[in-house]
């Protein structure tokens, strides 16, 4: 479903990603590891369309993502990519439906459908009690469930998900760890997160290890 083929990315002279291979068929669950400024981050925000390459092709679902114009861009990215990251970006301004409903609104469907959408994966989630609650009114680990939700609202193709740990204490983690896998395993949701954390990147199918700007390794991981 993901195809990066020969990804490059500089800064000037820096050279941070260098020739990246990498393929993500439709339902898995992987996980990018590596040391901090190996390239994770990055290769995350190409695959999502946020950064462009310098070199090289991204194809999501057939789509050559890299050939997009910016407006053509922002709408395969509202429609088919959700994004959770480890501080979750949520508008102090809104309740946390608000919060979940806003990408639906931003692609202009149905808003009562939108709304019933963002009810249940509120319910799924086991937030719904607080759907009325402000950002500043919620835990940490609370504020990831609302973006998880937000992330899943438009039914993407594809969850990224950078660090979405990162920020959590070791109770509200683990309970993260049980909902990625479980939206992967139930919903057959395709999960791609970047994390130091083993915990998570253990509990994924395979793993990717970046190092200086290339993957060293990556391998299945036998979670049955």
């Amino acid at each position: 479903m993901i195809n990066a083929t020969n990804i490059h990315l500089n800064y000037g002279d820096l050279k941070v990603l260098k020739g990246i291979d990498i393929e993500i068929k439709k339902g898995e669950f992987i996980s990018i590891v590596g040391e901090s400024g190996a390239g994770k981050t990055t290769l995350l925000n190409i695959l999502g369309s946020l950064e462009k390459p310098s070199r090289g092709s991204v194809k999501i679902n057939g789509n050559e993502i890299t050939e997009l114009s910016e407006k053509e861009l922002s709408n395969f990215r509202n429609q088919n990519i959700g994004f959770v990251f480890q501080f979750h970006n949520l508008l102090e301004e809104f309740t946390a439906i608000e919060n979940v409903c806003l990408p639906g609104f931003v692609s202009k469907k149905n808003k009562n459908e939108i709304k019933n959408r963002a009810t249940d994966l509120l319910k799924k989630l086991n937030i719904y009690e607080r759907k009325d609650h402000k950002p500043s009114q919620l835990s940490g680990g609370e504020k990831q469930r609302v973006a998880v939700a937000r992330a899943l609202i438009n039914n993407p193709l594809v969850v990224l998900a950078d660090e979405p740990t990162g920020n959590l204490d070791s109770e509200n983690s683990e309970n993260l760890h049980k909902l990625l896998l479980k939206l992967n395993t139930e919903l057959k949701q395709t999960i791609v997160v970047v994390t130091h954390n083993d915990e998570l990147a253990n509990i994924t199918q395979r793993k990717i290890e970046i190092k200086d700007g290339i993957i060293k390794r990556q391998h299945l991981i036998n979670n049955s």
